[in-house]
């Protein structure tokens, strides 16, 4: 029979059931938030992988348009490729369960969530995350779980537990905390420009809220658990670390003193080689490599902890030399380049009309996106030669999370009524590429002229710790930091808070006082930086780049929507054909006409609101001549909409012929003089020429009088007619 256990969180019932479904899975359950349900299964593979170093692990979310009731938009109708939510949600539950998975289990473990129903309520990132640390929980793969996460916003000065995703609207915090029964392993937030203190409360509310959950889950491995697979040792012959260590000497050392990168990554693969040779008839080439990570690890930690400082000899709060500029590229809408030490970030800003918003194909209530930051990672920034293909999951990560920073200090489209794109082509890797390209975002926006709200800055802080209870917090480390380094907390945010921040932690617990110090020298870094960046550029330019399209904003009748679109689009097609403009309407009859041209988009408002404008009794149009019959002629005074001038109305003289007066094609000037009940309108020719003869000093046109005939005999009447001012 299956199990379900239950527990009331934030006033809903979260569940998770075991022993339902995925029977053949190493692990599986369905938990339950509300009405939205994930299952999330967990299977190891059956044969290791040998000589690897690292955990082969993967994560995959999967989002079934089904479970909210859609029909996938993609020409083959079924889903594609992952969106940018399910990768970063599939990262994210990655980052937080793979601290916890032993290196030397090395058989290949899968963890896929899928997603079978959404409420539009609750977020399944947190019952995909909770199912994938039960699942683990009841396989046999070794995990030094279980975990559990959940959401904190902040609305009305009060941290919330787990808000539905309609209070997110108004919350001015996203926060999603993941914990062990010890403490923090994964922390990631967007936020409006909240306080270091509000954060580090809104962690600690968290991790609290987990005890519970984590709790259900081991109530659930007592019951479906089984028996976790033994780890096979991988521990290295004495001999070996003696003699590597032994080989390497100081040498190591002095190599690590090297500043530069790619000279330090030269002498560090030439010592590794030396190794290789003076070992490999005594040790296999895996063993040989790990002990030389193992004491290249062992190094880099020792001489952090020993200095207090940097491995290139910095100050543990001092960052690398920093350089900005801006419209480096003369024809993109806004450009800025930031450097950092090594690290090298180009972004560029595109402006389009709203039309170009992203159509988005996910589980979420949104169906359009008018920002987008874009984060490319090419092989040149590190030196190296590879295969440039389609964006990965790194990539895409890194990007939502500058994305999540910058957002809240763009205008509201009702103010700046455009698409906004950033790209941020790292030119140069060496620690944290993300947060450089939050600095050289802001920088091209403010270049691109948008009106941001404040300028926006990151830094990545490190932290490492010793046996002897030593640690040193790092501002702005670099990437072997990184790699050895005990934690990754990135960290963005304008003068006034936070707007964004990713926490990884590599150790199974870290002292809230850590985290607590970071955010302080993160602050500081932060403003900083914010400083030197204003010395280039402290606000945004006052105009557009002038490659830039203009958009103009103009209200109509939301009932005549229909008018300006015409059948099948036929009128809008041909606005935007004849005017080489963009139009977008809204259902609230709000229009955004987008061109480079003023001239053109002044064309292209002139037509809607003819288009929309209500004939009035008594105005005076300029119109075209249409349709002539022998009783009068058809006048087009505004798009679409036509008046009759009848043949006694076309000029203040008895007209014998409307083709005496007008041909199709003329423009005049005529009056309204009557719409009956049917809506169709009366026109007077004759009414404008006598309304203007009698001006003082007015001269009427000559061009009222009749037409000369070609045949001069021929009767100056029609066919049949006999006039009595004509005969003598």
């Amino acid at each position: 029979m299956p199990d379900v256990l239950e527990h009331s969180l934030s006033g809903r019932v979260l569940s998770i059931q075991a022993g339902k479904f995925a029977q053949q899975a190493g692990g599986a359950v369905a938990v339950r938030y509300g009405n939205t349900i994930v299952l999330t299964t967990a299977c190891a593979s059956p044969e290791p992988r040998e000589g690897i170093d690292f955990v082969p692990l993967t994560v995959d979310y999967e989002e079934k348009l089904y479970a909210a009731g859609k029909i996938p938009g993609s020409f083959i109708r079924r889903e594609g490729r992952p969106s940018q939510e399910a990768v970063t949600t599939s990262r994210l539950i990655d980052r937080s369960l793979r601290p916890l998975l032993s290196k030397g289990f090395n058989y290949d473990v899968q963890v896929v969530a899928t997603v079978l129903s959404v409420d539009q309520e609750n977020d399944p990132d947190v019952c995909a995350l909770i199912g994938a640390s039960a699942a683990l929980t009841l396989s046999d793969v070794p995990f030094f779980g279980p975990i559990s996460a959940v959401h904190i916003g902040y609305i009305d000065d009060t941290l919330v537990l787990n808000p539905t995703l309609p209070q997110m609207e108004n919350s001015l915090l996203d926060l999603i905390v993941a914990s062990t029964r010890n403490d923090v392993v994964m922390a990631e937030a967007s936020a409006r420009e909240v306080s270091e203190e509000i954060l580090l409360e809104a962690i600690k509310m968290g991790h609290q809220a987990n005890q519970e959950v984590i709790r259900l889950q081991e109530e659930l491995q007592r019951i479906y658990g089984k028996a976790k697979a033994e780890i096979k040792s991988r521990e290295l012959p004495p001999e070996l670390s003696t003699q590597v260590a032994s080989i390497l000497g100081e040498r190591l050392g002095q190599v690590l003193d090297e500043r530069e990168k790619l000279q330090r990554e030269k002498a560090l693969t030439a010592l590794k080689d030396e190794t290789k040779e003076k070992l490999l008839d005594s040790f296999s080439e895996a063993e040989i490599k790990s002990a030389f990570e193992a004491q290249l690890r062992a190094t880099v930690r020792e001489k952090i902890l020993r200095t207090g400082r940097h491995l290139d000899g910095r100050q543990a709060k001092e960052i690398r030399p920093i350089s900005c500029e801006v419209g480096i590229l003369p024809r993109t809408h806004g450009s800025g380049l930031f450097a950092r030490g090594e690290t090298q970030v180009l972004t560029i800003t595109t402006l389009g009309s709203t039309s170009r918003e992203q159509l988005l194909d996910g589980l979420g209530p949104e169906e359009t996106k008018r920002f987008m930051h874009h984060y490319n990672f090419p092989p040149f920034s590190t030196g190296e030669v590879k295969r440039i293909g389609v964006t990965g999951r790194r990539e895409i990560g890194h990007g939502a999370l500058v994305e999540r920073a910058i957002a809240p200090v763009l205008p509201s489209e009702e103010d700046f009524p455009y698409t906004i794109r950033l790209v941020s082509e790292v030119l140069s890797s060496q620690g944290s590429t993300s947060m450089a390209s939050a600095c050289a975002s802001t920088l091209s926006l403010m270049d691109a002229g948008v009106p941001i709200r404040t300028p926006v800055a990151g830094i990545a802080m490190g932290f490492v710790s010793g046996e002897d209870g030593g640690s040193v917090i790092l501002t702005d480390i670099v990437g072997m930091e990184d790699a050895y380094g005990d934690m990754d907390f990135k960290v963005a945010g304008t003068a006034e808070g936070l707007t964004a921040l990713q926490l990884d932690i590599k150790l199974h617990e870290i002292d809230y006082a850590v985290l607590a110090e970071a955010l302080s020298q993160a602050r500081e870094a932060r403003l900083d930086i914010l400083g030197r960046m204003g010395l280039v550029i402290s606000a945004s330019r006052p105009e557009l780049s002038p490659y830039a399209p203009r958009m103009y904003e103009i209200k109509i009748d939301p009932s005549k929507i229909g008018s300006v679109i015409g059948p099948g689009g036929k009128v809008i097609r041909s606005i935007i054909e004849e005017t080489k403009t963009t139009i977008d309407i809204k259902n609230d009859g709000t229009v955004i006409v987008g061109s480079s041209s003023a001239e053109a988009a002044q064309k292209a408002i002139k037509i809607i609101e003819d288009l929309t404008r209500d004939v009035e009794q008594g105005e005076v149009y300029t119109g075209k001549v249409t349709r002539l019959f022998n009783f009068g002629a058809m006048v087009e005074i505004l798009p679409g909409k036509e008046g009759l001038v009848h043949i006694s109305e076309l000029a203040n003289y008895r007209v014998p012929e409307v083709e005496d007066v007008v041909k199709i094609g003329d423009e005049v000037m005529v009056k309204v003089i009557g719409i009956d009940n049917s809506g169709r309108i009366n026109l007077s020719r004759k009414a404008v020429s006598d309304g203007l003869s009698r001006l003082p000093g007015a001269k009427v046109n000559d061009s009222s009088a009749p037409r000369q005939r070609p045949n001069k005999f021929a009767p100056p009447y029609g066919k049949g007619e006999r006039r009595d001012n004509y005969s003598k």
